[in-house]
C-alpha cells in the first residue's frame, strides 16, 4: 500500500509545518531539499533570526523570517498556528541541527498536531548522532537525555 503525504494532496486548505535541519558548523552541510523547502514556504520561524539570516543569505533564500524561541513561544506559537490554519506553510529551524530537539520547537509541533496541521520533518545534521558515530562506541543502543543541568549537584545526580 502506498501512502501519499497529506501535504501533497489536492484542495489542501491548511499550511504545513516543516521541521528543517540546519548545518551544525559548516554551511555546506545544508541539504538540497532543505534549501528548496526554505525557498518555498511563506515563513521561516527561527530560534535566533541573526544566525538564520546568515544561512538564508548564503543560499539566497527570501522567505519571511519570524522569531520563535523559549522567551516568546507563548505569544508566537498561537500566531504561527493561525498562519498555518490560514494556509501559509512555515519552516521551523534551530540555530544548528534538528529543531524540536532540546529547544522549544516541540511546543509548536504539539500546537500544530492539536489543530490537525501536517508536520513534516526535513532531516539533516544532528549533533547527537554525529558525536555517536565518531565516538567508536557501539551504535545499536544509546540514550539521549538532552542538556544536563548547569548546577554541579543536579548534574551529578542526573548522571547517576
Amino acid at each position: 500500500m502506498v501512502t501519499i503525504q497529506k501535504s501533497f494532496s489536492e484542495g489542501k486548505s491548511k499550511g504545513t509545518l516543516y521541521l528543517v535541519a540546519t548545518p551544525i558548523g559548516n554551511l555546506q552541510d545544508m541539504t538540497y531539499r532543505a534549501v528548496e523547502i526554505l525557498q518555498s514556504v511563506q515563513w521561516i520561524a527561527a530560534e535566533d533570526t541573526r544566525q538564520t539570516r546568515k544561512l538564508l543569505n548564503r543560499y539566497d533564500i527570501h522567505s519571511r523570517l519570524i522569531s520563535y524561541h523559549e522567551h516568546n513561544k507563548n505569544a508566537s506559537g498561537p500566531e504561527l498556528v493561525r498562519l498555518l490554519n490560514e494556509g501559509d506553510s512555515i519552516a521551523l529551524v534551530s540555530d544548528a541541527g534538528m529543531p524540536a530537539i532540546s529547544d522549544p520547537g516541540y511546543d509548536l509541533v504539539n500546537l500544530a498536531i492539536a489543530q490537525e496541521i501536517d508536520v513534516v520533518p526535513i532531516p539533516g545534521a544532528n549533533a547527537a548522532l554525529s558525536a555517536l558515530i565518531v565516538s567508536g562506541m557501539p551504535t545499536n543502543r544509546f540514550l539521549f537525555v538532552g542538556f544536563l543541568p548547569r548546577e554541579h549537584g543536579r548534574c551529578m545526580s542526573e548522571l547517576e
